[in-house]
């Protein structure tokens, strides 16, 4: 394992930690609420409140408590001969270290509080299966059972044999004691652990120590409860409201109606980003002063931006809660939720957004401290039970938890597959050791079929290669489409007919109209004329000008601005007989009554107003 252990920054997010730190000490940005004061062991013999976050997920499941929406699953096969007492020592010793794995949540005045139980053995079950399918109904039963917070711990292990070399470690978290972060503190601890057990070393790694731990998760949530308030919780809403000011639903293209409820239902679609593109990425990153995390988001938002025709998309992004060290060996549930508005005018280069893009995420960091729930109840979406409010596209990049695990002589599988699909779309993207990408689009399968998931993520991997490869390029440019789409969408969907040249436009015109009547000819200004409506308004104006002595060998004039009436008009000198001569009706009167004199034109097709 890394000598830093699970702590390790994600570089991204130590990037932008780094580029907060300086603009405080340059007297920027309020660093997420004005005077920063300390942490402090919170009163045991008081009641402990929960965190924000916690409250939330407490709620969450008092709603609903035969929920398994919020059960934070790890499972791992471990293939070896593994050592079951010191695997158990190691889970045991965990529990002990952090009181927010042994933690329950009790009513007391009517408000939750948390209740730490004292140490104890809490065993790690073995369950002995034959056959995958076994073991595959055992792990699933596992980790679909639900918590009951007041009674039992957040968290539960089980230990599944399929054979001597060959075991399942199911561990199952609740979200209110655990997440990202935690898992990879969690990965770490139990590595070290294991392997001081197994090498006879009283701690073999930097991730456990033999004193306690200075500050518990209890503490903290005491501290926040404590200090986001007052003129700190108001300067953080603050922000926000600006940002997310009469911010709108993404509205993308569904292979099904959005159902009106919204079903939690989902799957995933992986892919990776090649390493030559993946190193591409860092490199612009770095040319362009920001990091990897905020350059992969943005082209998510630009390609979400396509889907739905906008130029303003809101995505939820993760932020871990430890951006103050002390929090940084602590399990439990810091994470917070930040709404990032990606919104460009025009047609600007990749470029241009990118740098737009880093200040508001920057930006966004630098007030990560109000809860997003809390943010929610401020703003008062409209609530909609089809969807997430603020946001239904999500973006989450980190590092490989499983990857985190070293245990001693074992060779670590993950076997586990999310089927929990918490907002519409999601790209999630993890660094890998060979330098390339591992990207996973979540998606809901109330909406979107698999196939369109995977066409999805192909775009995203063009659209990738396109911004790389010219980042001046103005968004227009970026190509979406793969070249065999192109192919498809061109020449097999929209092929190019090419009439016989003894046929004249109106005639050409006419067979499209009978073959589809319904579909749109033209568009000005919002407004849509059919092919059917286009070719009736050109057939009165032939009729009337024949009634009027049009006909071969004739020309019509015709001034009339741009806009839905011109299209008609030319058509319907066509229809006549007649052939037209356009005039530009910003000409003097003198001017169009010459040419119309010169050119022997004895008709005018105007507008009234304009015909003086």
């Amino acid at each position: 394992m890394n000598s830093n252990g699970p702590v390790a920054q994600n570089q991204d997010t130590a990037s932008l930690r780094a580029e907060l730190l300086r603009r405080r000490l340059a007297g920027r940005g309020n660093g997420g609420g004005g005077r920063r004061t300390t942490i402090e062991r919170a009163d045991r013999t008081a009641p402990l409140p929960l965190s924000f976050g916690q409250q939330q997920m407490w709620f969450l499941n008092r709603m609903d408590p035969d929920s398994t929406e919020y059960v934070v699953p790890l499972v791992l096969r471990l293939r070896g001969e593994l050592d079951r007492g010191a695997l158990t020592g190691a889970w045991e010793r965990i529990v002990e270290r952090h009181e927010i794995l042994r933690t329950r949540y009790a009513l007391v005045g009517g408000e939750p509080v948390q209740v730490i139980d004292a140490p104890r053995p809490v065993g790690l079950p073995l369950l002995e299966v034959t056959g995958e399918a076994e073991l595959r109904a055992a792990v699933e039963a596992e980790i679909a059972l639900p918590f009951d917070l007041e009674h039992t711990a957040p968290v539960r292990a089980k230990l599944i044999r399929h054979d001597a070399t060959d075991h399942v470690l199911v561990v199952a978290f609740h979200h209110i004691a655990c997440d990202a972060w935690s898992m990879r503190l969690f990965a770490g601890e139990l590595s070290d652990l294991y392997r001081g057990a197994v090498t006879g070393a009283s701690v073999a790694g930097p991730s456990v120590t033999a004193e306690p731990l200075p500050l518990q998760y209890a503490d903290y949530a005491a501290w926040q409860r404590k200090h986001l308030t007052g003129d700190t919780l108001e300067r953080e809403l603050s922000y926000w409201r600006y940002q997310l000011d009469a911010v709108m639903p993404l509205e993308l293209p569904t292979d099904r109606p959005r159902p009106a409820v919204r079903s939690w239902a989902g799957d995933s679609v992986p892919f990776t980003v090649p390493a030559a593109l993946a190193d591409r990425v860092r490199e612009l990153s770095l040319e362009h002063g920001t990091t990897p995390f905020t350059f992969l988001l943005t082209v998510y938002q630009l390609m979400l931006g396509r889907y739905a025709g906008s130029s303003d998309i809101p995505v939820g992004v993760t932020v871990s809660g430890r951006n103050r060290p002390e929090l940084q060996q602590i399990i439990g549930y810091g994470i917070n939720t930040l709404a990032i508005r990606g919104r460009w005018t025009g047609d600007p280069s990749f470029a241009a957004v990118l740098k737009q893009s880093a200040q508001t995420v920057l930006e966004a960091f630098d007030h990560q401290a109000v809860p997003f729930a809390r943010l929610v109840d401020e703003l008062q979406p409209q609530r909609d039970l089809s969807r997430t409010p603020l946001f239904q596209a999500d973006f989450v990049m980190h590092e490989d938890r499983e990857s985190a695990f070293d245990l001693h002589g074992l060779r670590l599988e993950s076997v586990l597959e999310d089927r929990i699909a918490k907002f519409d779309l999601t790209l999630n993207v993890t660094h890998a050791a060979e330098g390339e990408l591992r990207a996973r689009l979540g998606y809901a399968t109330a909406l979107f079929d698999r196939t369109t998931a995977e066409r999805m993520a192909g775009h995203f991997l063009q659209l990738l290669e396109s911004v790389t490869a010219r980042p001046q390029d103005r968004l227009s440019a970026m190509g979406l489409l793969s070249p065999e789409e192109s192919v498809q969408l061109l020449e097999q969907w929209n092929p190019v007919v090419v009439e016989p040249v003894e046929r004249c436009v109106h005639e050409v015109f006419e067979a499209r109209a009978e073959r589809t009547p319904d579909a749109v000819a033209v568009v000005f200004e919002g407004v849509e004329l059919s092919y059917r409506e286009l070719n009736e308004r050109a057939n009165r104006i032939a009729h009337h000008l024949r009634e009027l002595g049009a006909g071969p060998d004739q020309l019509v004039g015709v001034s009339l601005e741009r806009g839905l009436d011109l299209l008609p008009a030319l058509l319907g000198v066509l229809k006549s007989g007649a052939a037209y001569l356009p005039l530009d009706p910003a000409n003097p009167v003198e001017r169009l009554g010459y040419i119309l004199e010169d050119a022997g034109a004895s008709l005018l097709v105007t507008m009234s107003g304009l015909e003086s």
